[in-house]
């Protein structure tokens, strides 16, 4: 374990950047899709306009405000996603503000959210993606905040920062599938039917889920040789049919384990690639490199991924309250919001996503869904 004090962005960086957890690897994502269609998400009344809307329908007007802080001042940002550090040169893609149909969002306010959760512990599970999502929230909290006293401590699959003004914690847990991997005389074995971290989860007040980037993947960044499911372990399977299963199983665990009225449980929407232009109508074009603008109005071309699908249907057996940050079309309209190949090694990303950002929206929208 390792823990350090901070109390001002100038001290902080050095020691922030050495706790983060480092993953160098870079993940493609699906090109699977089905077409697009849409969910009703109701959230409450605090919401300037109609009393109730959809707030994942919309689209991305430019606001010159944008973005919602500077990255320079942020200690927490990983060098794959640090793209004005690494020499993007283009800045338009900070100045777009998620603008829903039928009201508008407050601005999310770092230190509002501080106050809210004062003693509180906030934990995000999943992959890189959420390890991104996780350094947009930061970021947003300790920019509002100059100078506040900070903790931070890595011990294992999780890295917590404590915002010791206030009491609350901030924790990444690493877990790219959600259920578990275990090392077996045969090799690492992917089991659909067994969930053993939910122990720690259980006991935070707030849990942001996510799951599906490293499903699919076949290559030599796998990390496991056999899945098994029930009884039967074998060498693969349909992978689709294997992340529904998995998903059961968190599924399962939330109704039999979670106590919702102590625990929010948020789960994320699948995040998009751009690596396939047919996607949004520009046949030939391989990756995101050249794209600085984002799509116009509010449906994506290439609709939704299968696996969105899946977890939609997922969430919709669950017995208790489960919020679906439903991201995914927001986010596939914003081709020019990856790292490309502005990030500390150079390679070709347009799956994660840039700080400051795409993913500030979603951690305005998780503060939405928490506040109203």
């Amino acid at each position: 374990m390792m823990m350090m004090r901070t109390r001002s962005s100038s001290s902080s960086c050095s020691f922030f950047l050495a706790i983060v957890l480092v993953f160098s690897s870079l993940c493609l994502a699906s090109s699977e899709y089905l077409d697009s269609t849409t969910t009703t998400m109701r959230i409450g009344t605090s919401i300037t306009g109609k009393q109730k809307c959809n707030v994942y329908q919309g689209s991305w007007v430019f606001d010159n405000s944008y973005p919602l802080y500077d990255s320079r001042a942020c200690p927490f940002i990983r060098k794959e996603f640090d793209c004005q550090k690494y020499g993007r040169p283009d800045k338009s893609y900070l100045k777009y503000r998620w603008k829903p149909k039928d009201c508008d969002i407050p601005r999310f306010d770092g230190r509002d959210f501080l106050k809210r959760f004062k003693g509180k512990k906030i934990m995000f599970v999943g992959d890189s993606i959420s390890n991104n999502h996780w350094e947009s929230l930061l970021c947003l909290l300790y920019t509002a905040v100059p100078g506040t006293n900070t903790i931070g401590q890595a011990n294992g699959s999780v890295t917590t920062i404590t915002f010791k003004d206030f009491g609350v914690s901030v924790s990444l847990f690493m877990s790219a599938y959600l259920v578990d991997i275990e090392e077996q005389k045969i090799g690492h074995v992917l089991k659909l039917n067994s969930l053993k971290n939910g122990n720690i989860w259980k006991e935070m007040d707030v849990l942001v889920f996510n799951s599906w980037l490293w499903w699919y993947r076949n290559d030599s960044r796998q990390q496991w040789d056999f899945i098994q499911d029930g009884k039967k372990i074998v060498k693969d399977m349909d992978r689709m049919d294997a992340f529904r299963k998995g998903l059961m199983t968190w599924a399962k665990w939330v109704d039999s384990t979670v106590d919702t009225t102590k625990t929010k449980i948020i789960f994320q929407g699948i995040t998009p690639s751009h690596y396939d232009g047919k996607g949004w109508n520009k046949p030939g074009v391989i990756n995101c490199g050249s794209e600085t603008k984002p799509i116009s109005g509010s449906i994506y071309p290439g609709g939704l991924p299968r696996a969105w699908f899946v977890l939609k249907d997922v969430l919709n057996q669950i017995k208790k309250p489960v919020h679906f940050l439903d991201i995914t079309t927001l986010s596939q309209l914003r081709k020019d919001g990856h790292p490309s190949k502005y990030n500390v090694f150079g390679g070709m990303d347009c799956t994660h996503w840039c700080l400051a950002g795409v993913q500030d929206t979603w951690s305005q929208l998780l503060y939405v869904a928490l506040t109203t």
